[in-house]
């Protein structure tokens, strides 16, 4: 399972010109479901997530988590995290879980990361074609692939 979390000011997601989630300061995650993902490498991701301590304190120092200083979530899938570019030009998609695969395990990755941080999560439209617009803070954006956990 890999993600790229965006510490930002605010995010939406618009479908079809229509907004359909907007939070304010928080993270901005595009998460990509692997075949061969686990329900360990989802618990593992959605703590990591919760508990990175990139937010400022007093100091400006990125010292808090996103519990801390009580942040919102959008959670966007994004199966193109998962691309092979290693042969041609075209990337190969081929790694990507299928949706009957995919949408439960985003779908239970928005759960874990409620009960984890004790706010509803915002999410995108899986499938969809998205609109996302952020306002990147920091800018702060960092990459996380459940399988380099050790």
């Amino acid at each position: 399972m890999r993600a790229i979390i965006q510490r930002v000011n605010e995010a939406s997601v618009k479908v079809d010109g229509k907004e359909e989630s907007r939070i304010g300061k928080g993270f901005l995650v595009l998460l990509g479901v692997e075949t061969e993902d686990t329900m360990e490498d989802l618990d593992w991701l959605v703590s990591k997530i919760a508990k990175l301590r990139v937010f400022g304190d007093e100091n400006d120092a990125m010292n808090l988590s996103l519990e801390q200083v009580n942040g919102e979530v959008l959670v966007v899938s994004q199966f193109t995290l998962h691309a092979s570019t290693r042969k041609g030009n075209r990337p190969s998609f081929i790694k990507a879980a299928r949706p009957e695969t995919a949408v439960p395990m985003y779908e239970e990755f928005v759960r874990k990361m409620e009960a984890q941080i004790g706010n509803k999560v915002q999410t995108g439209v899986f499938g969809a074609m998205m609109d996302v617009s952020l306002v990147n803070d920091g800018p702060v954006t960092i990459f996380i692939d459940s399988k380099n956990k050790e």
